[in-house]
């Protein structure tokens, strides 16, 4: 029992990555504007996850090899596979760096919740820290220990959502049958981007202990993600029961009017402990990610103490240091950044794809027709939200409304299903 126990707390770490400002930021205002409506793509985003996660982390015990490193072999001696390497260390440093400018303004606004202080010398304060942080690796115990009080955050969110007792009929449909709204499309990727972080799936790969069984990581992992999945949907009940227009103010009303008052300064404890520690985790992530797909090339330099392992995760740094100071408003650039990685998703899972049916490097432990499927349909189902938005986005410009013409819709469905199975074939030709 005990052995199972410090197994999921291992692995939560993947749950706690994944809980951060943006997760509290896009569930609670996908509740507050659409009410259960959105809550089928926090369920499909969870399972993904799970997939997602799994896979990686299957690859890393039965191959020795980190995610990143996995994929330098599948495509390093293929023709175009600088190409490869290019896109995945582009859509990672992008990805890293815009989830990085919510985590500081989630950071900020967790403290302006608490205090009257002027947000820009927070910000600045708080990604020095992290820089410190990220030079000096002992003092990344800070941000872990910080992630206790997200946790007892996550607890806060789901027993104020038993308290709502909200209408269970309505809890089940919009769980289960798939709804877009007019104006929910930012949102329905934000909340599948904020669940499934790309950078994540790299992270948890290097994070695996290579002593587990397969047994053991699916049993952690899959409790680990599902009490991450649950607590993001508790998040969305709390921000339904919001009056009027969703803000961090009124979240934090929401939580006191049923907690009591100490639940605002809680709250804002909790935004600031999840910005700060998620502000260290993704330039880090990055950096390493960077590294495994380049260091064959010249490992000393991409050491941790090396000078390109320091300026991937200093560019993503002060990449969200700027933004960050740079006006923008926290809610909107938060949801933007979770949007951006939901459209980063499918690409990387087309990545991990390929990696776990290397059989140089799983053997006989590639994924069965089953687990391909299931890959399949995560890739299809976020390419079509994915491609729908960005041609919504593209459309407004000839002032022309997508969702009058279900025509278009219906094409960019047999689209992507064709790259879907024409990635799968490649898939199964080179197994």
């Amino acid at each position: 029992m005990k052995k199972r126990l410090l197994n999921i707390l291992f692995w939560s770490i993947l749950s706690a990555a994944f809980i951060g400002p943006g997760t509290i930021t896009t569930a609670a205002k996908a509740g507050a504007n659409f009410q259960f409506d959105l809550l089928w793509a926090l369920v499909f985003s969870t399972f993904a996850c799970l997939v997602l996660q799994e896979a990686a982390a299957r690859l890393s015990i039965v191959s020795n090899k980190s995610l990143g490193s996995a994929i330098a072999e599948t495509f390093g001696k293929v023709k175009g596979g600088w190409m490869v390497f290019l896109l995945i260390i582009g859509a990672i440093i992008i990805g890293s760096a815009a989830y990085q400018t919510g985590n500081l303004l989630g950071a900020a606004e967790g403290i302006l919740l608490i205090s009257n202080i002027s947000s820009g010398p927070v910000i600045f304060i708080l990604a020095i820290i992290a820089g410190i942080a990220l030079l000096f690796p002992s003092l990344q115990i800070l941000a872990r220990s910080l992630g206790f009080l997200v946790v007892l955050m996550g607890f806060a969110f789901i027993t104020t959502a038993l308290l709502i007792k909200p209408n269970i009929s309505d809890l089940i449909s919009g769980s289960f049958i798939p709804q877009m709204p007019e104006g929910s499309g930012l949102l329905i990727l934000g909340l599948i981007g904020t669940t499934v972080v790309p950078y994540n799936i790299f992270l948890g790969s290097g994070l695996t202990d290579k002593t587990q069984t397969i047994k053991e990581m699916r049993f952690g992992i899959s409790i680990a993600i599902l009490l991450g999945g649950i607590t993001s949907m508790a998040v969305l009940i709390v921000g339904s029961a919001i009056s009027g227009e969703f803000s961090y103010v009124a979240l934090g009303q929401t939580l006191g009017n049923k907690l009591g008052s100490w639940a605002v300064w809680f709250f804002g404890f909790g935004l600031f402990a999840a910005g700060f520690s998620s502000s260290i985790t993704a330039p880090l992530a990055s950096a390493i990610t960077a590294r495994d797909l380049f260091q064959h090339k010249n490992a000393k330099k991409w050491a941790q103490n090396g000078i390109y392992f320091k300026m991937i995760w200093g560019l993503v740094l002060v990449t969200g240091l700027a933004f960050g100071l740079a006006g923008f408003k926290p809610i909107p650039a938060i949801i933007a950044a979770q949007a951006l990685n939901g459209l980063i998703l499918p690409f990387i899972s087309i990545f991990l794809w390929f990696a776990i049916n290397n059989t140089s490097l799983m053997a006989q432990n590639t994924n069965s027709k089953f687990q391909n499927i299931l890959f399949g349909s995560i890739v299809w189902v976020s390419l079509v939200l994915g491609l729908w938005n960005v041609l919504k986005a593209s459309m407004r410009f000839f002032n022309q409304n997508l969702s009058e013409n279900p025509l278009v819709f219906y094409s960019l469905f047999a689209f992507t299903l064709l790259i879907t199975l024409f990635v799968a074939n490649r898939i199964q030709k080179r197994k």
